[in-house]
């Protein structure tokens, strides 16, 4: 600050906005501090051994229970020939070499954000990378984390071409976003299908025995069996995988045993499949082999899973679980159903009658996690409603559990069950959801392996042409069936997109406003360390969406009421595209205006995978960061003479315009003062009891004075100051405008939890303050 002082008088330089660019400057210092040794978590080769059978019941149930209904949908009809059934056996064993094995296990999974997959996993890549994220809030003391990893890339490289082409325009952000979002809704729509098709495959195995069985029946059994497997979720993804592990375990060895003995016993011209040259024959048949791929497809349903549900396990646990077990075993009982069906022609439908409820339980738990795990990315990065989330383990961070998607999902799963009542309609619309999935996750892989990995732009193409080559066939295949159930999927995804969308832009709205409204820091500095009101003995917390400047809702508090508290602290509550922030990089800590104005900034930063701990964890957590900051402050002497300098320019900036006014020019509020009118005594409590008078001259002789003061006001009582910012839409805006801000957002916000109940705040302790704003 001395040399800042130095230089404007030598330059001329005394403005209010010299005044401001040096009260509320960034905190890189304070950020810079803050770094430490944190690492990845590895795992030693027993847990991780432990770790890749847990998965078996979470993440692979999906592929394992694929052989119940896929020669089903496969051959709906009567089969040619021999070389017809090899065909499609040729073709399932290479979607499932080049899409879950060489695609998802070996390239798609090392895109992981630090062990955290999905689509809002490579959205925050990206974020990271290029400054593509719609919500400005980001500043360049977060790239300080050590969890922020990001390249620097030459001017002249690809990567950096790409990159600029990216944050050139809105629309390009805006695109990448709406695609993530799509692939979000689309996974979702997975969530619910998946649960239903496995469920009334294998309970629609009961009427191979019981031919005389109506529908009905089977269908209210499933229906039994999902609301089971719904209310188990609240024990935790850990409880739950050890209870599914060992029945999908044995599953997978039940399988491979069975396709091995009907190899044997059948046909054994079948492993002629593993030819390439009979896919080639296998699409010279004509139309009927194309329109047979939407059934091929279904074979790798439950890859899409493999990625997103990264959170519950490491990479290397799903690698070994799937080479070592999934996929032999998967490849020995899909030759063997061919085997049994080239000898068989007649019995397709019965291929594989016998199965288990239970193996299709355990096939629903691998999209039902992802769906957490996606839906609290997209939270936590605004792009959906606030909703419960629940970590049910203390020791891996990534398993968690939320209670109202939970019953969302059981609702609809039941929903689509009971109105298809055919697996084969929810066969078509299972294959919709699962290839779209997979195709959002081939595009946005182009920049992440241009961004992020470097990869040279011949790599690029031989990755995207293998992908599409397998993937535009199936999806041409899923699109002819759209009006076969195809449509459903589609109809959800619309629907969550659609809020999603809505959700994110009234977010980004209020965001806006927050940044264009804000209190200059001379018309704080003008209201004097009294702030023009009686400072009462406690601590406020004022939350705000700033993590710079003084929010505009605190200037329609401090005009309405007639006293604030001693101490006040700005909080700013924010995610990054981190997967999370190691607890000793949380906070950043500033102080606002000179010492006797006992305010300060403190930005909580959090991780999508982080969530808010009970309040007093939080308060304690804040607290301590506070006094940390104020010893630092003390020993490193950051503010030395800044009661001095601010007064200083204060006076020359009244000089200029006595009545300094910060609130923005359309505000009706006159909340100009002098300096006169803002030396009022401060009533500061300390631990005897006593009132001590604070002046607005008045200082602290000692860092431990200052100590005991804030001590004194957090005993004396903290208060939670929640601004409560309500949008709406102008009159002269379009009908979808205020369809959307007026009744859609405006119902989101009411449904949703509140910040309130998200931050833990006691309702003793809270004050909600309120606002209408017009966009």
């Amino acid at each position: 600050m001395e040399t800042t002082s130095s230089t404007n008088e030598h330059t001329g330089r005394g403005t209010m906005w010299e005044l401001e660019r040096n009260l509320d400057q960034p905190m890189d210092a304070e950020a810079g501090r803050l770094r430490n040794m944190y690492r990845e978590k590895t795992y030693p080769t027993l847990v991780l051994l432990q770790l890749a059978f847990q998965s078996l019941g979470v993440v692979f149930g999906d592929l394992g229970t694929s052989p119940l209904y896929v020669f089903y949908n496969i051959f709906p009809r009567e089969i040619e020939d021999t070389e017809q059934v090899i065909g499609a056996l040729s073709l399932i064993i290479y979607s499932l070499t080049l899409i879950p094995l060489v695609k998802y296990v070996f390239i798609v999974l090392r895109a992981n954000d630090n062990g955290q997959g999905g689509t809002f996993a490579l959205y925050s890549l990206l974020c990271r990378h290029a400054k593509i994220n719609t919500i400005p809030n980001q500043h360049r003391t977060d790239e300080d984390l050590t969890t922020y990893s990001r390249h620097i890339y030459d001017e002249k490289s690809l990567a950096a071409k790409i990159k600029r082409w990216l944050e050139g325009h809105q629309f390009r952000k805006n695109a990448i976003l709406i695609l993530v979002l799509f692939g979000t809704c689309m996974a979702v729509g997975d969530g619910i299908l998946t649960p239903a098709i496995s469920v009334l495959s294998a309970t629609g195995g009961i009427q191979v025995e019981e031919p005389k069985m109506r529908n009905d029946v089977v269908v209210i059994v499933s229906v039994v069996i999902l609301i089971g497997l719904f209310s188990m979720q609240h024990f935790g993804t850990d409880k739950v995988s050890w209870l599914f592990a060992p029945i999908v375990f044995v599953w997978y060895i039940l399988i491979g045993i069975l396709g091995a003995v009907n190899i044997s016993k059948y046909d054994q011209s079948v492993l002629k499949a593993f030819n390439p040259i009979y896919v080639y024959r296998y699409f010279k048949r004509g139309k009927t082999s194309w329109a047979s791929l939407g059934g091929i497809m279904l074979s790798i349903t439950g890859t899409e899973a493999l990625f997103a549900d990264l959170s519950y396990f490491p990479v290397q646990a799903i690698q070994i679980a799937f080479t070592v077990v999934v996929f032999p075993c998967l490849l020995l009982q899909y030759t063997g159903q061919a085997a049994y069906i080239a000898q068989n022609r007649s019995s397709v439908v019965h291929a594989f009658y016998y199965s288990l409820p239970a193996a299709a339980v355990v096939a629903s738990q691998a999209t039902i996690s992802m769906t957490y795990s996606i839906i609290k990315q997209a939270l936590a990065l605004g792009c959906f409603p606030r909703v419960r989330i629940i970590h049910t383990s203390k020791k891996y961070l990534g398993q968690i559990y939320s209670p109202d998607i939970n019953w969302i999902l059981l609702i609809f799963c039941i929903a689509v069950t009971a109105g298809f009542k055919n697996q084969s309609q929810i066969a078509n619309a299972y294959g919709t959801a699962v290839i779209m999935v997979m195709l959002v996750t081939t595009f946005l892989m182009v920049p992440i392996m241009l961004l992020v990995w470097r990869s040279h732009w011949s790599l690029v193409v031989l990755f995207t042409a293998l992908s599409l080559v397998v993937e535009i066939p199936y999806f041409s295949a899923v699109v002819r069936k759209i009006d076969q159930g195809g449509w459903v999927p589609l109809v959800f995804a619309v629907a969550f997109l659609i809020i999603m969308y809505i959700w994110h832009y009234g977010t980004l709205k209020r965001y806006e406003f927050e940044m264009h409204s804000k209190v200059s820091m001379a018309w704080i500095l003008g209201l004097g360390p009294s702030l023009g009101l009686v400072r009462v003995p406690g601590m406020g917390l004022v939350y705000t969406e700033l993590a710079s400047g003084v929010p505009h809702i605190f200037s329609h508090f401090i005009t309405n009421l007639p006293a604030i508290h001693s101490t006040l602290v700005f909080v700013c509550v924010k995610y990054l595209p981190v997967y999370t922030v190691p607890p000793d990089e949380r906070f950043l800590v500033k102080r606002i205006g000179p010492k006797n104005f006992h305010m300060f900034r403190c930005v909580a930063r959090y991780g999508y995978k982080d969530i808010h701990k009970k309040d007093d964890d939080f308060e304690q957590m804040l607290f301590n960061s506070l006094m940390l900051f104020v010893r630092l402050e003390s020993m490193m002497e950051e503010y030395t003479d800044s009661d001095e300098y601010s007064t200083r320019e204060l006076n020359q900036a009244g000089n200029a315009n006595p009545r300094i006014n910060g609130i923005n020019a359309s505000s009706n509020m006159d909340l100009s003062y002098t300096s006169h009118d803002s030396i009022i005594q401060v009533q500061s409590p300390n631990h005897t009891g006593n009132s001590q008078a604070m002046s607005s001259g008045q200082t602290y002789q000692t860092v431990g004075d200052e100590i005991a003061f804030l001590n004194a006001c957090r005993e004396a009582g903290v208060v939670h100051i929640l601004g409560n910012t309500i949008i709406r839409a102008r009159r002269d805006s379009g009908f979808l405008k205020k369809f959307a801000i007026n009744y859609m957002y405006a119902f989101l916000r009411k449904i949703c939890r509140e910040n309130s109940v998200i931050f833990n705040v006691p309702h003793e302790s809270l004050l909600n303050v309120g606002q209408v704003f017009y966009v």
